[in-house]
């Protein structure tokens, strides 16, 4: 069938208030353009990120229930433990509050000041923990990336002949080697099991600890079943075990692929490394057997991870995203290709070719999606990245188990809307921003004339 089926039934309804296209524009002036300072009341389809936006089942409310709140050595975190070891192999794992907690553990366990992490594509908080720690980040994405319409089944892949000239060429100032599965920032495309394998094998070669930043692994798994050769009879749950095996450890976002609100994992192999890593989990998060989260959300965490193994929650999940993606390459819309397992992304320098770069194109589009029908995106490119930025996308990340087909219909009406009159659209200037991370809470202005630039 061509309409994916939710493979779920909906027990509590939240009400989504309808604005007017007044109330959305008084609210972007009010929040200086800067999506992210929205009300959350103001926004009628919020598709501004996956992490933590999801609906928990009902498996996963009565789990809460459960939840032992002893500060040292709870249950609910030996249960958590036990399956995270269960699906990864790892023998140490740490907890945290979310993602880039752990993230920031890794860091100050693992790197020092000078050192170079290379990487498939690091996203924006790992990157701005890398550069806290002294260190710096090298995105070597592969070739096929470099073409937005390209149809490639692995675009996430790591360019594995840059990877080898870079290690010889720093030698020992690599600290780390880190794939990020699925390639966010590139699209929301998948790594191959093969490039897993091969960079790990690189890596060792070169005694460089290989990490995978494991926040869509269940997505990327399923992606390999479906389009590595040989690998259609496997599991997504084995698939998921062999791409953790290649690893000496992970990072990990709950808020994604552990479908729960908050929390996060930090996954080792190394005993000398899982000890400044306790250390500085201690002084960041919380003691070990908690991180910085509730004996109820280790509970929540811990269903989850074996829930989003599940092939009819992966089929759906996989497919909504490529209804939606369809929809808009069938009205011309100019979309990364092929579409990924979370997000849909619009290529808005394809989009409005009228506006250069600087003047971003993907603020600009993101900023009209709202103000035409009061859908939140995100920015992915320039105002994110900066001099790092590849290209200017706007993400369409859709949030597990929350909308249905209609919703994902009103979206595709919304974006081929504001493709009609791409034309008309403004540019945009910063008049206000921090030195890091400066997409949070920017403040943005419009540019009232832009001179017309010709695409290339």
């Amino acid at each position: 069938m061509n309409t994916p089926f939710e493979p779920y039934r909906i027990k509590m309804v939240e009400p989504i208030r309808t604005t007017t296209r007044h109330e959305r524009q008084q609210a972007l002036q009010q929040v200086h353009y800067n999506l992210f300072r929205l009300p959350a009341e103001l926004v009628m389809i919020d598709l501004l990120t996956d992490s933590g936006t999801g609906a928990m089942s009902a498996e996963q409310w009565a789990a809460l229930m459960r939840g032992d709140e002893s500060y040292a050595g709870s249950a609910s975190w030996q249960r958590l433990e036990a399956t995270a070891r269960h699906i990864t192999g790892m023998p140490y794992i740490l907890p945290a509050h979310q993602g880039r907690a752990a993230e920031k553990v890794l860091c100050q366990a693992l790197l020092q000041p000078g050192q170079v992490v290379l990487s498939n594509t690091l996203f924006d908080t790992t990157r701005a923990h890398i550069e806290a720690s002294g260190a710096s980040g090298v995105d070597l994405p592969c070739l096929e990336a470099a073409d937005p319409a390209l149809e490639a089944p692995f675009k996430g892949n790591m360019d594995l002949s840059a990877l080898e000239e870079q290690l010889r060429t720093l030698g020992d100032r690599v600290g780390l080697v880190i794939v990020t599965v699925t390639n966010n920032s590139g699209g929301g495309q998948p790594v191959s099991l093969d490039n897993l394998r091969a960079v790990a094998e690189i890596a060792r070669q070169y005694r460089v600890p290989f990490f995978i930043d494991a926040c869509r692994f269940a997505e990327n798994a399923y992606f390999i079943q479906r389009r590595a050769p040989g690998q259609s009879g496997r599991s997504v749950a084995d698939i998921a075990r062999e791409m953790f095996d290649l690893a000496d450890g992970f990072t990990f976002s709950a808020k994604k692929d552990g479908l729960v609100n908050i929390g996060g994992l930090l996954g080792l192999r190394d005993p000398e490394l899982m000890e400044r890593a306790c250390a500085a989990l201690i002084l960041n998060e919380g003691f070990t057997s908690y991180g910085g989260l509730a004996g109820r959300d280790l509970e929540a965490m811990s269903v989850g991870l074996r829930e989003v193994l599940d092939p009819d929650y992966l089929r759906y999940r996989i497919e909504s995203t490529g209804f939606l993606a369809e929809r808009l390459h069938a009205a011309g819309v100019p979309v990364l290709r092929p579409s990924g397992g979370h997000a849909v992304y619009i290529d808005a320098r394809a989009f409005l070719p009228h506006l250069p770069p600087g003047h971003f194109p993907g603020q600009s589009l993101a900023a009209e999606l709202y103000l035409e029908g009061g859908v939140r995106s995100c920015e992915i490119g320039t105002v994110m990245f900066g001099e790092h930025a590849r290209w200017d996308l706007v993400r369409l990340a859709l949030p597990r188990r929350v909308y249905t087909v209609s919703h994902l219909l009103y979206v595709a009406e919304t974006v081929a809307e504001v493709y009609a009159r791409r034309s008309s659209l403004r540019g945009y200037r910063i008049t206000e921003a921090p030195q890091m991370l400066r997409h949070f809470s920017a403040h943005f202005e419009p540019i009232e004339r832009v001179a017309a630039v010709r695409p290339a």
